[in-house]
């Protein structure tokens, strides 16, 4: 790895971007004015986050849910927080307001770069959940923006800011443990039906739908639940491979360096099973992504351990349910989703453990406020975390239904895919399940930076999506 390379994957490099002096304005008191969009789940993360830093101050929320949006504004005023706190519904009306400097997005994902680049247009700061991007193209236009207009864009990926996870790639870097050779995340995360509706129903009466709606075309509501579940329907989530796998794809991004181009080729392989629901997205999946110095390989399981019954608990992979087993020629780095992590050696003793590590918005305000920004945590590096899910399930939508026996015979070259779908066929059989076919994804394949090979026209279509005026993005 060059030293370019290794400074740019170094927390510890003191490698930041400089920004315009435009967007580097804060207050007129030195203090950063933050508006959170978005304020039912994780927008409690960003609340509290905007309120305990020093040097910000929250002064409105933005939600298209009225209900949602006074419930939060009842708490913060029981908590003595709500003064001159203003109220919105319209996120482009918190972009235009003069006397806002940044945002916190903790939107549905479909909405996520539009929110942001709309946000930067009019010289204000963006912190975005994961994924950044609903899509590739939309990811690599955030990208794009975040360097036309010269904001703070960061992304979600919390376990950028530990400084656990940050030591033990700088540790690992040394050689100690001999080349790379395989960075495997996991998501083994309980996800139960989301029901069925027999006819589309109304959307709750405190929704403003055609804001919910933002840039998709308004689509009649196919779900019990309105919010959250939307995660398991492909026109506004992504599944849990863009849910939560981004999360544990960056970290496998972080081992092999950053790569700042999309990968080679993929092979996905899944789809949805153990209920018929109205989720369309994957809720078991493998994904195997050629890449250099070594390539990624992703799995998502949602069902339990067996019957499924969810009283056995989830599955595991060497211990770690939702996670990172990175391996290397003498040994692995093995993590959770939190701010801990440890090297063992090949028979699985300890050699190391980290922890530790530091709020990742407040980090983000800091960037806003110093007028300089880490590169681990700017848009480029969340667009391409969040594309190689976004690659993985178009390929998974392009493919077909096979016998387990046909994708076997396709994978030789791949042990640690097929030794993949062994054990995905394996799940399937302990839960019942075992006659399924799963869905083997068309080949896809780009030059880095576009899809490439048979599949590249439909791929290409399959990722642009449909932007309704009003909702465009700004730099499109």
């Amino acid at each position: 790895m060059n030293r370019r390379h290794l400074l740019r994957s170094s927390a510890f490099a003191g490698t930041y971007s400089l920004l315009s002096p435009y967007a580097a304005a804060a207050g007129a008191n030195g203090e950063l004015r933050v508006v959170v969009i978005g304020v039912k789940g994780r927008g409690s993360s960003h609340i509290n986050a905007a309120l305990s830093h020093q040097k910000t101050r929250l002064v409105g929320l933005c939600d298209i849910d009225s209900d949602q949006l006074d419930r939060r504004v009842a708490e913060l005023e029981k908590r003595g927080k709500a003064k001159n706190l203003k109220k919105y519904s319209d996120y482009r009306k918190v972009c235009e307001d003069p006397d806002v400097d940044a945002i916190c997005i903790a939107t549905t994902n479909h909405t996520h770069t539009v929110i942001a680049l709309t946000a930067a247009a009019h010289g204000k700061h963006a912190y975005t959940e994961k994924p950044v991007s609903h899509n590739v193209w939309e990811g690599q236009k955030l990208a794009e923006g975040q360097k036309k207009y010269g904001t703070v864009i960061a992304h979600g990926f919390q376990r950028r800011s530990e400084t656990s996870w940050a030591e033990a790639f700088e540790w690992l870097r040394g050689g100690s443990l001999g080349k790379l050779t395989l960075a495997r995340g996991f998501c083994y995360k309980p996800r139960k039906s989301i029901g069925k509706v027999g006819s589309p129903v109304q959307p709750p009466k405190s929704v403003d739908y055609d804001l919910w709606s933002g840039p998709r075309k308004i689509l009649p509501v196919r779900r019990q639940q309105f919010h959250y579940d939307w995660h398991w329907q492909s026109p506004y989530g992504n599944g849990d491979l863009g849910n939560q796998g981004p999360h544990q794809l960056d970290v496998c991004r972080w081992a092999l360096g950053d790569p700042m181009s999309l990968p080679s080729a993929v092979i996905s392989i899944g789809g949805r099973y153990g209920y018929d629901d109205d989720g369309d997205t994957a809720n078991t999946q493998i994904l195997y992504v050629e890449t250099k110095p070594a390539p990624i390989l992703f799995e998502v399981r949602g069902l339990p351990k067996k019957e499924l019954d969810w009283k056995h608990g989830m599955p595991d992979y060497r211990g770690v349910t939702i996670g990172n087993v990175i391996e290397y020629e003498g040994g692995s780095l093995l993590g959770g989703h939190n701010s801990s992590c440890k090297i063992v050696d090949k028979d699985g003793k300890t050699i190391k453990e980290f922890k530790g590590g530091s709020d990742h918005i407040h980090n983000f305000f800091n960037a806003c406020l110093g007028g300089k920004q880490n590169p681990l945590h700017n848009a480029e590096n969340g667009h391409h975390s969040a594309a190689l899910a976004h690659i993985g399930a178009h390929a998974l939508k392009l493919g077909k239904e096979l016998p387990a026996e046909q994708i076997q015979a396709s994978l030789k070259k791949h042990p640690a895919v097929t030794d993949a779908v062994d054990r995905m066929m394996a799940h399937f059989e302990a839960n019942g399940i075992g006659a399924t076919k799963p869905g083997m994804g068309a080949p896809l394949t780009t030059d880095g930076k576009k899809f490439t090979g048979e599949f590249a026209q439909a791929a290409t279509t399959l990722d642009r999506e449909h932007y309704r005026q009003g909702h465009t993005l700004p730099n499109a």
